[in-house]
């Protein structure tokens, strides 16, 4: 029952994945508004890019455009995308043209952790004509675990967890149990470290915190071994994440005092993850450590 409910809540709250934040209709100024020639709103159309399930490798934003006449029923796998994402669920249907009506559409595309609702992006950024969505980053729908009764020879007092999980697609149900499990590790590993000086509000969800206060947090006057930044807040992919995190390094502040070879030697860590890692850094004012320093 303590793994499970530990597992599931992971799972659904600290897994990063990819979603629709922002979309710019031509002759749209906001969402309470018609488009015309299109039989839905522009609110029922926020509300079908909101269930597009994406796969996306890089980690900038991105924009994806949509040009298109009709009459027509649109659906996601007319979006005009880069190689650097995957739809998912290509038949999700978005919108109806009408004879005579065109829409010109951008969305722009970015990786997350959790929940960001609109509003919070309304606070800071207001471009008139861009209408922001609420995203739902995480790549996990649904977990059911069940406890029951578990006999092995002579022992009666076991027990058999099963775990019941469902993704949209860009990340299986295996590499999610693998991720979520790794992702407690990193905390356990905290706790049984010396170094208690994380925040607690911190470290009771890293996913929430701002790159901004990441940035305060490793431009501080503490000594960098005093702290611990828990490294899943770099937004990597997560094949990058699990090279580290199975090499034995769980924090930010670990990471930059590894060198390139250091890296390099990392199991399943390749030149494409130390490009990403690099530029990861970079846009936080980091780097790796010195060949010459080691």
């Amino acid at each position: 029952m303590t793994l499970g409910n530990a597992l599931r809540r992971v799972l659904l709250s600290s897994l990063p994945g990819a979603a629709v934040t922002s979309i710019r209709i031509s002759g749209v100024q906001h969402e309470y508004s018609t488009v015309k020639g299109v039989t839905e709103s522009v609110v029922d159309i926020m509300l079908n890019l909101k269930q597009l399930k994406l796969r996306k490798h890089s980690k900038d934003a991105e924009t994806i455009t949509l040009d298109i006449k009709g009459p027509k029923e649109v659906t996601a796998k007319d979006l005009k995308v880069s190689s650097d994402i995957e739809i998912m669920n290509p038949d999700l249907p978005l919108f109806t043209i009408e004879k005579g009506g065109s829409v010109s559409m951008e969305l722009t595309v970015e990786k997350g952790v959790g929940y960001e609702p609109a509003a919070e992006k309304n606070k800071k950024h207001h471009e008139p004509g861009l209408i922001y969505i609420d995203a739902v980053y995480s790549p996990v729908e649904k977990v059911r675990y069940d406890v029951e009764a578990a006999r092995v020879g002579q022992r009666t007092n076991l027990e058999k967890l099963t775990m019941e999980v469902m993704t949209n697609g860009s990340l299986t149900a295996e590499e999610a149990m693998q991720f979520g499990s790794q992702v407690l590790q990193s905390y356990f590993k905290y706790f049984g470290s010396d170094q208690k000086t994380v925040e607690p509000e911190f470290m009771a969800d890293f996913s929430r915190v701002s790159p901004t206060a990441v940035e305060e947090i490793g431009n501080s006057s503490m000594p960098v071994k005093e702290s611990y930044t828990p490294i899943e807040i770099l937004n990597l992919s997560p094949r990058t994440l699990n090279a580290l995190i199975n090499a034995g390094v769980g924090s930010i502040e670990q990471l930059t005092k590894c060198t390139e070879s250091m890296l390099s030697n990392f199991r399943g860590f390749g030149a494409k993850a130390l490009d990403e890692v690099k530029a990861t850094l970079a846009t936080r004012g980091l780097t790796l450590s010195n060949e010459s320093e080691e």
